[in-house]
């Protein structure tokens, strides 16, 4: 598990690798990634957008931005946590993750809530 706090907001991640999704001889993995986000804070914040760089086993990058999470725009008061599942196929049987959200005070303050770096391994890449 990773874990990162900005501004009072926790961010943590844990993967697996999805053997039964996954085609390694036509170079597809699947991983899935659930987040929860926690407001250890004093003040309230939503999540607006959200930005991942995805790198895999050959140093291509890629950069995946848009609104909110799985469709969501969650607020959360002090206290409060929202928690998802989500996936990202790769070409190869490794990779990393980290990013950002978006994320905005009720009084218009925005700010970036960092996702520290995640590995995303095969069950062979464990041994």
């Amino acid at each position: 598990m990773t874990v990162a706090i900005t501004q009072g907001i926790k961010i943590s991640v844990t993967t697996r690798y999805l053997l039964d999704e996954s085609e390694p001889e036509q170079n597809k993995y699947v991983f899935a990634y659930q987040v929860n986000i926690e407001n250890e804070g004093d003040q309230t914040a939503q999540l607006l957008t959200r930005h991942w760089i995805i790198k895999d086993a050959h140093n291509d990058i890629q950069e995946v931005e848009g609104e909110g999470v799985v469709g969501q725009v969650p607020i959360l008061a002090p206290g409060q946590s929202h928690s998802y599942v989500s996936f990202c196929p790769l070409p190869t049987d490794w990779g990393i993750m980290s990013g950002s959200y978006g994320m905005v005070r009720p009084n218009g303050e925005r700010f970036d809530a960092a996702i520290a770096p995640f590995a995303l391994l095969t069950h062979s890449m464990l041994n």
